[in-house]
């Protein structure tokens, strides 16, 4: 259960519990409008190790960030074990999922080197980690249609499916619900 959530209940229940010496009971706070009980799950990235691609990865990181709720990239603290790795490496862009939200991105410098945009590349790979699946062939706006786009194409944000694709994947991981499984393995691209 959520913290706020199960902060919130236990307010309730303590306020109906314990009434006011007047005799009057409180009333349980409410939420502010617009929020719902269920926060964003945060999953940190370790980015140290992705040499001149570190600023790619962390505005690929901050797409997500600004483009769904359920979920929240962020950098890793010291002596904190991230659950994404994020590394760079000579070969093509990849990403190895363990389980919805863990797992290994490589930001390849042969897509690079082939003219490539590297925050697109940084936001494709987490996409991977995200849940989300390759989808070849496809539109430039369809980040996860990765290298099928050209190298012409520099959109580093989802659509609006992708969008709620990670909506569903981590809404169902915050309500436990089941999520994507199947998608928990080897992408490449």
């Amino acid at each position: 259960m959520h913290v706020r959530t199960l902060t919130a209940g236990l307010t309730a229940a303590l306020v109906v519990t314990f009434p006011l010496a007047s005799g009057q009971a409180l009333a349980a706070p409410s939420a502010p409008a617009g929020h719902t009980s269920a926060a964003a799950r945060v999953v940190t990235y370790d980015a140290s190790a992705t040499a001149e691609f570190r600023s790619a990865v962390d505005r690929g990181a901050a797409i997500w960030n600004e483009s769904v709720d359920a979920v929240e990239l962020r950098p890793v603290t010291t002596g904190q074990r991230a659950n994404i790795r994020v590394l760079a490496d000579n070969g093509w862009p990849r990403a190895q999922t363990t389980s919805l939200g863990n797992g290994t991105v490589y930001i390849g410098r042969q897509a690079v080197d082939q003219g490539y945009d590297t925050i697109r590349i940084s936001a494709h790979e987490l996409g991977h980690i995200l849940g989300l699946p390759d989808r070849k062939p496809g539109p430039c706006s369809k980040l996860m249609s990765g290298s099928a786009a050209g190298t012409a194409c520099t959109n580093p944000y989802p659509d609006a499916a992708e969008r709620a694709e990670v909506e569903d994947n981590f809404g169902a991981a915050l309500t436990g619900r089941t999520g994507p499984s199947a998608r928990d393995s080897l992408f490449v691209d």
